[in-house]
């Protein structure tokens, strides 16, 4: 990539950039996964080109959905979504309730560290690894949540888990918010 004029991304080593004067290409590359984004498509396909003959791929056609992360393109921009995904944590982990909440946090509830015996530590850890992804990908209005429940992923009580179950509720409610790009 960089023979061919690419430059690395410094903060993730897995983006590469390309600006000339017809204009720019950034290609993402992940394992055998691959986004091209240019400025135009004459760029895109030259840089297509390029890879073709240098390495055995097949060209997908426009991205709907790379590494979970639904691509939807509207008349305003882009939309990044993993309604998908969300579906997919709440049959794992919350399927028996269909409750909502409009919020992800319940400011009257003041959680402390538990003292006494963790309740169902691993299946909490899971959780919040699901959430860290969804809300490191597409959801950062998880984040304070998110942030203040993994403190007690060691050591979950029932404070915890009433706390954590809201935020699972919050995001049936919020499934099909995602990034908005114009």
């Amino acid at each position: 990539m960089i023979d061919n004029g690419f430059k690395i991304n410094e903060c993730d080593k897995c983006v590469y950039f390309k600006d000339t004067n017809e204009g720019y290409v950034i290609l993402c590359l992940y394992v055998d996964d691959m986004l091209i984004i240019g400025s135009n498509d004459k760029i895109i396909k030259a840089t297509k080109s390029m890879l073709k003959a240098r390495f055995d791929m097949k060209d997908m056609g426009l991205a709907d959905v790379i590494l979970g992360v639904k691509i939807i393109r509207t008349q305003e921009g882009l939309v990044l979504s993993q309604s998908h995904y969300v579906d997919k944590i709440l049959e794992k982990f919350n399927s028996g309730d269909t409750s909502v909440a409009r919020t992800p946090v319940d400011t009257s509830q003041h959680l402390k560290k538990n003292k006494g015996d963790g309740v169902a530590q691993l299946e909490y850890s899971r959780i919040i690894g699901s959430l860290m992804y969804l809300m490191t990908c597409t959801r950062p209005d998880l984040a304070y949540a998110v942030s203040r429940l993994s403190r007690y992923t060691s050591n979950p009580c029932a404070d915890h888990w009433k706390a954590i179950t809201r935020v699972l509720r919050y995001i049936r409610y919020t499934r099909d918010y995602g990034l908005h790009y114009t």
